[in-house]
């Protein structure tokens, strides 16, 4: 993997000595250049005012060194959390135009009905690597269609095939944009947000980021009247030019994201703003048909290693539904996993 610069900071050298080290330091000094210009051994002990004027130089010292890093208003422990970025963050490549291709063509073999927006991924991932990207370049994706289709599925495969960490943020669970960006010092749950916490854990700056149902998102308002929305949270991260320095509400220091890859989904573009859908258009997606439930249920029995006999009958079922429309991959995935568990059901004597 290539490394990226990632945070905007400065990163003091590792063997920057400890407050008590330079004071120790600055003591012996005073003590030989005292003893070096014949003071009388009287005058070589050192007084109150010379403990309280090393003490103060200590602290200047470490003071110049913690601004010029640009994390002189975090404390300790939050410096010390930043150390993970001091050699930069790893990003997954796609080598080649080829790679590009068995990406999508593993995500379209899966899920078929998804083609709208694997080949919008496809396209961008050839003209990512045609561009010489250390890593794709992929604009955020907005996944519109009927529930059950998986769309965020789609998104965890895509995940997979590219060897990144996967965040699944699930919009009606975060009532505002917290969760994704942080909150600042001020408000009782401050903290960085998933997304940066998560490339903290992984190492890794192009993840997969998938923020599930964000058109009912709602907000927070906080004690001085200002309105916190997810969507509005977003809107800097879901643009290159943007995203490269943005500032964490938590930390208050800039951070390279403009490497993740967002997958949003939503069943309508309902409440979602005009700024919102400039930075990120809509994917329209479809209903899933009585073919591709029979082809998903065929796929996943396979890799569960499940008889073709106990497949057949799941694909039965789903044939004997008049209303397609009505069957989801989660009612697929439920009857599989009532066949998977019947067969592994112990025996009773």
């Amino acid at each position: 993997m290539t490394r990226i610069p990632f945070a905007d900071v400065e990163f003091p050298p590792q063997d920057l000595p400890s407050e008590f080290e330079i004071n120790k330091r600055l003591r012996r000094f005073l003590c030989r250049y005292r003893e070096n210009m014949g003071n009388p051994p009287d005058e070589l002990s050192l007084s109150d005012e010379d403990h309280a004027k090393i003490e103060r130089r200590a602290l200047r010292y470490l003071r110049t060194a913690a601004n010029k890093s640009g994390m002189a208003h975090l404390d300790s422990k939050d410096r010390k959390r930043l150390e993970v970025f001091r050699n930069g963050a790893k990003i997954q490549p796609v080598e080649t135009e080829h790679r590009a291709d068995e990406i999508a063509s593993a995500l379209h073999a899966e899920m078929p009905w998804m083609s709208p927006a694997t080949d919008r991924l496809w396209r961008d991932m050839r003209t990512s690597v045609r561009n010489g990207d250390p890593a794709p370049r992929l604009r955020p994706f907005l996944l519109v269609g009927p529930p059950g289709i998986g769309k965020s599925h789609w998104a965890r495969l895509l995940g997979k095939q590219m060897s990144v960490p996967t965040t699944v943020i699930e919009a009606t669970g975060e009532p505002a944009s917290f969760a994704v960006t942080g909150s600042q010092r001020g408000w009782g749950s401050a903290g960085p947000g998933k997304v940066l916490e998560g490339i903290m854990a992984s190492g890794i700056a192009n993840p997969v980021i998938v923020i599930d149902e964000i058109e009912k998102a709602g907000d927070v308002k906080s004690n001085a009247g200002q309105n916190f929305t997810l969507s509005e949270g977003l809107l800097p991260l879901l643009e290159i030019s943007t995203a490269r320095h943005w500032s964490c509400p938590y930390f208050r220091v800039g951070f390279d994201m403009s490497w993740i890859t967002w997958v949003l989904t939503a069943n309508s573009l309902r409440s979602l703003s005009a700024p919102f859908l400039s930075r990120c258009p809509p994917t329209e997606l479809t209903a899933l048909t009585q073919e591709h439930l029979i082809g998903f249920a065929g796929r996943e029995g396979a890799r569960r290693n499940l008889p073709s006999d106990a497949i057949d009958a799941v694909k039965e079922v789903i044939t004997a539904i008049t209303a397609p429309h009505n069957v989801s991959l989660r009612s697929v995935l439920r009857l599989l996993a009532a066949v998977e568990q019947a067969m592994n059901r112990p025996l009773l004597h």
